[in-house]
């Protein structure tokens, strides 16, 4: 099966304006320089409030979300199979299954809706150890697919017309020896021999099948139609009409419609690999989101699962990736963030900067391309260094971030005072948002020796709305220990304007570390940090020292 190589450009859990920005910016610049590749940036969480203000100022969409790179069933290599109707006969089908190497046929509607499946081991079956004294009057087999299944025609009758009821008889006797053991409405196999047409008819038959592509005397002809009868004419002889003409039963009639055991699409391989194994089912059909068949799987599939492709931008810790990062192939990482914990199977293109935004390495691969870069992408870019650097304030901010803001603003047409006002504003409205939203929409996990610990930032040039969020906040802490399986967790509540934040802390050992790292008292769980407001190049670095000191 052809399909056209993806690969996912993709920011860390609860994304912040850099995070997603930078994953639409690479994706661009991606795929403009790769040929056969489609890049697609995507996110592992919820957007906030002033990346969704970003987005929408530059008329671009959010990426999609992925909450989970782990092998699906849409990563293998589903055998494609044929349309296969329940009308068809079960020849049709045998054929079809022969001419596309499958076991196993699923049988759908006109919108390739599931109905059954029939496998060559329930034809065999059916024909080897038979259980119906006539499956062709049990199937109410059309005359149309008798005479298709033994390369004939209908000569006289209603093709379209069932057999219902009787038995199929081979009229090989003499015309009253036929007429003896005959029942009213049997099929009769014949020959060339009149007689034996006769009196097959003169008996009632609902339907002769004469053999050998021999003539049909007016005679007959007109015998049939006054019998309301059916006449199929064949270039087979006798003994391969016996041979065949059960294989014109209907698939409906063999194929299995109760207790199917399917697949989607969207299933992870984790989550159906035991029950394939443990089932003695050689194929399992496969529907996507909107219950259409798209083929089969089977166990060997398995075997050469194809791992998701990812870059991954502005992280680097396993904590912070999306779930089962592990379980996909991992090409690229871009990032500016001290090394963390993720590890790769094989060497990859590993850029990581000491620079204040992600946005900033991604603005210099622009350049080193020799790429313009379009008006909206120096737009998202310029908000990301903006958002990141909290407009040149944070001690993370280099000459790179600044000078890269500065361009990126002219393309985009930007006065960036105005434009950094606007979007801080719309990052601090979060008057819709519940305290746990709150919390968790810019919240990380780092890990210091057996040591873990997460933490959560707002920014804002509101000095009450902080406040009133610090205590909102404060409830929630304690679970967020619990549910993130950490130590301790901190909320940092920044003023963009003094430069300052209020730091929550919770957790055996948080207020110790806090006042170890900065010298500074914590009361009740509260601590005031001026000259503070950089996450990456300020707490966490001067949390993590003060852990291993201890």
């Amino acid at each position: 099966m052809n399909r056209e190589k993806k690969v996912y450009v993709i920011g860390h859990k609860n994304p912040d304006t850099d995070s997603i920005c930078s994953a639409i910016a690479y994706a661009d610049l991606k795929t403009r320089t790769t040929h056969g590749i489609k890049y697609v940036p995507k996110r592992a969480g919820q957007i906030n409030k002033e990346t969704e203000f970003v987005l929408k100022r530059f008329g671009v969409n959010a990426p999609k979300f992925v909450l989970d790179v782990g092998v699906q069933v849409r990563d293998l290599e589903i055998h494609k199979t044929p349309y296969a109707h329940a009308a068809m006969t079960i020849k049709e089908a045998w054929d079809l299954m022969n001419d596309n190497n499958a076991v196993t046929l699923p049988i759908t509607d006109s919108e390739y809706r599931l109905e059954g499946i029939i496998t060559i081991s329930d034809i065999a079956k059916y024909f080897m150890v038979p259980s119906d004294e006539c499956p062709l009057a049990s199937a109410k087999t059309r005359y149309k697919n008798i005479a298709e299944t033994l390369n004939g025609e209908v000569l006289v009758g209603n093709e379209l017309g069932l057999f219902t009821k009787g038995r199929v008889l081979v009229g090989a006797g003499t015309p009253d020896v036929l007429q003896s053991y005959m029942d009213s409405d049997d099929l009769v196999i014949v020959g060339d021999r009149e007689e034996a047409q006769i009196a097959a008819l003169e008996a009632n038959a609902s339907c002769i099948v004469i053999s050998m592509g021999s003539k049909v005397s007016d005679k007959v002809i007109q015998l049939a139609k006054r019998n309301s009868s059916v006449i199929i004419t064949t270039p087979h002889d006798t003994y391969s009409v016996t041979c065949l003409i059960n294989q014109s039963i209907p698939v409906r009639f063999l194929m299995k419609r109760d207790n199917l055991i399917t697949f989607n699409t969207n299933d992870y391989v984790d989550d159906i690999k035991d029950t394939m194994g443990k089932l003695r089912i050689r194929d399992f059909p496969v529907l996507d989101s909107q219950g259409r068949c798209k083929g089969t799987i089977s166990r060997r599939n398995l075997i050469n699962a194809k791992k998701k492709q990812l870059i991954l931008v502005d992280h680097n810790e396993r904590t912070q990736a999306v779930d089962n990062v592990c379980e996909a192939e991992i090409l690229e990482i871009i990032d500016h963030h001290r090394l963390g914990s993720l590890e790769t199977i094989q060497p990859i293109y590993f850029r990581n900067q000491p620079v204040g935004c992600t946005a900033t390495i991604m603005f210099q691969m622009y350049q080193e391309k020799e790429l313009d870069i379009p008006k909206h992408i120096a737009g998202l870019l310029c908000a990301a260094i903006i958002s990141d650097t909290l407009m040149f304030r944070s001690p993370t901010c280099t000459k790179y971030d600044q000078d890269a803001a500065l361009q990126l603003a002219a393309m985009a047409e930007l006065d960036i005072e105005s434009f950094a006002d606007e979007m801080f504003m719309a990052g601090s409205d979060l008057r819709d948002k519940s305290a746990e939203e709150i919390f968790y929409q810019d919240f990380k996990k780092f890990q210091s020796g057996t040591t873990s610990f997460g933490v959560a930032q707002i920014n804002s040039m509101n000095a009450a709305m902080l406040a009133h969020i610090g205590e909102q906040v404060k409830p929630i802490m304690a679970n967020a220990v619990g549910q993130n399986a950490v130590s301790m967790v901190f909320f940092m509540l920044t003023n963009i304007m003094s430069e300052s934040t209020q730091l929550l802390c919770f957790g055996e050992g948080s207020a110790r570390f806090v006042e170890q790292a900065f010298h500074a008292k914590v009361n009740n769980g509260t601590c005031f940090l001026p000259g503070i407001v950089s996450r990456k190049k300020q707490f966490i670095p001067a949390m993590i020292n003060a852990i291993q000191e201890t």
